[in-house]
C-alpha cells in the first residue's frame, strides 16, 4: 500500500506539472454539432455496443521516456438504455495507454463518471478533451474538461480510461441529470464499450466519480450485478455521492450552483412529460424562462448568470421548488426512485464525504454506507474533516475534499488494492 501511495503521489505531481504547462495554450472554438453525436434512427438493442468511433487528440497527456505521448484517444458513440429500457445512443471518450501498468494483475480500465458539467450538448466532456475548453457562440457558452486530472492521473498509472458523457449530453434529448438508473446504465455500458474496443471482455474495471459522478458511480456499483453481471468490476470510488436527492436538493438551493436544481427538474420532465404542466403552474413567467435557459447551459454559464440561485425566486407562492414538488403526487415516486442504497454492490466501494460539504450533504453519504453495510456489501467510508470555509461557495468545502481524497492518494490506493485483490474489512465507517 505504501508503494502505491508513493507511485500515486509521483503521478499526481507529474499530472499537475503537465496540466500547468499545457494550460498556457489557447482554447480553440469548438466545431458546430456534427453528425458524430447523432445515433442511427434504430439503435441496436445491445447495451454497450460501439456504434462508431472518431480519433481524438488530447489536450494534456504525459510523455513517455522517449518523449512520445503513448496514448490513443477516441470519441465513442455507444448504446445504453433509458430508465424504461429504451435503447439510446451515448457518447464518451476512450483513452488507451501504452504506459506500463503500475499495479498488480492485467491492465484495468477506469470508467470515469464525470461531475456536473451542465445540461446542454456543448457541455459533453468528449467535446472538451481535445482543447480542455469547449466554447460555442450560439448560445454563448463555455465548458471546461473537469476530468482532465482524473483521466491523466490514471493514464499515467498505466490504466485505460473511459469517460462517459451520460445520456443526453452531446447526443439528442435533454440530459437526465441525477437520474439514478440512467447514469448507472451509462457508466456500466461505458465499461462494456471499452471492453469491446479492447477486444477483451474480461478486462478488470474500476469506477471513479465525485459529486454527480459520485452518485452515478454509486448507482452503477449497486446495479452492476443486475444490469451488467459479466463486467469484472473490481471496485468503485464514490466521492460525495448524491444518494438522497431530497437532501441534496434542499442543501444546494441558494448555493453558488443552486441552478443545478433546474437541471434535475428538466430531466424529470423529459422522462415524464405529464409533470410539465404541474411544474409550470407553480412557476412564475420568470421561473419558466430560467428553467428553459438552464437547459441550454453548462455549469460555468449557470454560475455566471444565476449564482446563489434560490428556487423560491422562481415560484408563484414564494416557496422553494422542493416544497412545491412535495405537493405534486406524481413527483413523489420520481424523487424516491433516485434514492441510492436499496440494492447491493457486488464489489467493494469506497465512499468519501466532507464533514462540512455545503453542496452534497455529509449525512446522506454516510447513510449510504450504513445502508450498504446493512445489506452485506463491502464498504469503506471515510470522513474528510476539512473545516467550514465560505459556506455556500461550493469551491472550498465541496471541491476541497475531492482534491484531498481523490488526488491525495486515498481513492486511487483503494482501487489499486482492489486490482491486486488485497483483503479489506467487510464494513468500515469512520
Amino acid at each position: 500500500m505504501h508503494l502505491y501511495r508513493t507511485m500515486i503521489g509521483v503521478a499526481v505531481t507529474a499530472v499537475l506539472a503537465s496540466s500547468l504547462t499545457v494550460l498556457g495554450g489557447s482554447a480553440a472554438n469548438a466545431d458546430p454539432v456534427d453528425d458524430f453525436y447523432v445515433p442511427p434512427a434504430q439503435v441496436v438493442d445491445d447495451p454497450g455496443a460501439v456504434l462508431r468511433t472518431q480519433p481524438m487528440s488530447l489536450f494534456a497527456a504525459l510523455p513517455g521516456a522517449d518523449g512520445a505521448y503513448p496514448v490513443q484517444a477516441q470519441r465513442v458513440l455507444y448504446t445504453s438504455r433509458t430508465q424504461d429500457d429504451t435503447p439510446v445512443g451515448v457518447s464518451g471518450t476512450f483513452i488507451e495507454t501504452e504506459v506500463p501498468w503500475r499495479g498488480a494483475g492485467p491492465r484495468p480500465t477506469i470508467v470515469v463518471a464525470p461531475g456536473t458539467v451542465g445540461q446542454a450538448d456543448q457541455c459533453a466532456p468528449s467535446r472538451a478533451f481535445p482543447t480542455t475548453v469547449n466554447a460555442v457562440t450560439q448560445p454563448l457558452s463555455i465548458s471546461f474538461n473537469q476530468e482532465l486530472l482524473s483521466s491523466t492521473l490514471w493514464g499515467s498509472m498505466g490504466a485505460n480510461v473511459f469517460v462517459t458523457d451520460y445520456i443526453g449530453l452531446g447526443t439528442p434529448g435533454v440530459h437526465t441529470y441525477v437520474n439514478r438508473v440512467e447514469q448507472a446504465h451509462a457508466v456500466l455500458d461505458g465499461a462494456r464499450a471499452a471492453n469491446e474496443l479492447l477486444g477483451d471482455s474480461e478486462a478488470p474495471i474500476g469506477i471513479w466519480g465525485y459529486s454527480q459522478g459520485g452518485g452515478a458511480a454509486a448507482a452503477a456499483a449497486e446495479l452492476a450485478a443486475e444490469y451488467a453481471p459479466e463486467v469484472d468490476l473490481k471496485g468503485t470510488w464514490a466521492g460525495a455521492p448524491t444518494a438522497d436527492l431530497l437532501e441534496v436538493l434542499k442543501t444546494v438551493d441558494g448555493t453558488l450552483i443552486g441552478g443545478v436544481i433546474g437541471y434535475a427538474l428538466n430531466g424529470f420532465v423529459e422522462r415524464d412529460p405529464s409533470l410539465l404542466p404541474l411544474v409550470e403552474e407553480r412557476l412564475t413567467d420568470h421561473g419558466k424562462a430560467v428553467l428553459n435557459d438552464l437547459s441550454t447551459q453548462c455549469i460555468g454559464d449557470t454560475i455566471l448568470k444565476y449564482p446563489f440561485l434560490r428556487t423560491e425566486s422562481l415560484t408563484a407562492d414564494g416557496k422553494s421548488m422542493l416544497e412545491n414538488l412535495r405537493t405534486i403526487p406524481q413527483a413523489g415516486p420520481i424523487l424516491d426512485a433516485q434514492r441510492i442504497g436499496r440494492s447491493t454492490p457486488n464489489a467493494p466501494v469506497m465512499i468519501t464525504s466532507g464533514l462540512n460539504d455545503d453542496t452534497v450533504p455529509y449525512g446522506q453519504a454516510r447513510q449510504l454506507a450504513q445502508d450498504w453495510c446493512g445489506r452485506g456489501a463491502t464498504v469503506e467510508f471515510r470522513t474528510n474533516p476539512l473545516p467550514p470555509i465560505l459556506q455556500g461557495a461550493v469551491l472550498p468545502n465541496h471541491f476541497g475534499p475531492q482534491l484531498i481524497d481523490g488526488y491525495g492518494g486515498a481513492a486511487a490506493t483503494f482501487l489499486m488494492d482492489r486490482f491486486s485483490d488485497a483483503p479489506m474489512p467487510p464494513c468500515s465507517i469512520d
